[in-house]
């Protein structure tokens, strides 16, 4: 089983599908002959030709429309946008079309496609590179949002997607490419979509939250468990829709619970979250619901991300806050 970062799982997972099924299908700008920017579909097009591996223009609007179209003929289109900021260019057909195909049609044609895309702060880009708009799209019936915060999920929870007959918004947090490794098998394997992972058991407050603020949760825990506050640590893994009955099992464990999200606080994937909680769980609660998100303003400019994206020193903090409450 080799070492390998977020980025390799990628290219796995795509050349895996495309070996398997003939009506995989990837595209999208410069994922062809230059592997995509962040290079996850390099090698692909040399190993499966221009015609399942290909360039589209600079038109995200087109991106989609050929795969809604591609989906209707029985493909499974496995389209990129190249950075998710990009997704308004494309909105009617991921939340109008994509999303509302099933129920409009009664059942009887599926939307096999699963958009890739990266995204999150951290890593310095242009203005509309980073943004996280995971919430915009959770809140579109119809679709399903995946976000991985490890390779060997990524690996699994992409096969799955491109399996999956339901339209799938898959996230890829930029910080995550290439910042860390750790085993992925070589074989076909899936991760179960809707199904949250427990990273950490702990007893005395759970955190749930997702992508790269896995990590930053999993270096607050290990602060935090030198203070004698153990964690838990739920990645919700797919945030449309929540895995809501391993998020109420580790709540009413540990009586104690933080939301964390890198975006914006207002109506976030958190914000449901906590609602669900609420509604649920509170009589086995023992503290208030705690919350840690980026600000309710634009997202800045790459010199003031550090300033702007939450962290781990954030997320001890407010456990601390709760634990001791």
């Amino acid at each position: 089983m080799a070492q390998k970062t977020m980025i390799q799982a990628i290219t796995d997972a795509l050349a895996s599908e495309l070996a398997a099924d003939e009506n995989v299908l990837v595209f999208g700008e410069d994922v062809g002959n230059n592997g995509g920017v962040f290079r996850a579909t390099e090698g692909l097009q040399e190993k499966f030709g221009e015609e399942r591996v290909f360039d589209t223009p600079l038109a995200e609007s087109g991106i989609g429309g050929l795969a809604f179209g591609l989906a209707l003929e029985g493909f499974r289109p496995v389209p990129e946008i190249q950075f998710f900021g990009f997704v308004f260019e494309t909105m009617d057909e991921v939340v109008a079309q994509m999303a509302r195909t099933r129920y409009r049609m009664g059942g009887t044609r599926q939307l096999p496609i699963t958009i890739r895309s990266p995204f999150g702060g951290g890593v310095h880009t242009p203005e509309l590179h980073s943004d996280n708009l995971e919430g915009l799209i959770a809140q579109s019936p119809g679709i399903r949002v995946v976000i991985p915060s490890n390779p060997y999920d990524a690996k699994g929870l992409l096969i799955a997607s491109i399996r999956s007959n339901d339209p799938v918004v898959f996230l890829e947090h930029m910080k995550l490419y290439r910042s860390f490794r750790e085993e992925v098998p070589e074989e076909s394997y899936v991760v179960p979509l809707d199904k949250a992972g427990i990273t950490r058991e702990g007893k005395d407050v759970s955190i749930i939250t997702y992508g790269a603020m896995v990590r930053e949760s999993i270096k607050a825990a290990e602060v935090l468990e030198k203070e004698n506050i153990d964690v838990e640590i739920i990645d919700l893994r797919t945030v449309a829709p929540l895995d809501i009955a391993t998020i109420i099992a580790s709540v009413e464990k540990t009586g104690r619970v933080v939301v964390v999200q890198e975006a914006q606080k207002q109506a976030g994937v958190g914000a449901q979250v906590a609602a669900e909680i609420a509604e649920r769980s509170i009589l086995s609660l023992e503290a208030p619901i705690g919350r840690v998100a980026a600000p309710d303003t634009v997202f800045p400019f790459g010199q003031a991300e550090g300033a702007w994206l939450p962290n781990a020193k954030d997320i001890e903090d407010k456990v601390r806050e709760i634990a001791n409450f």
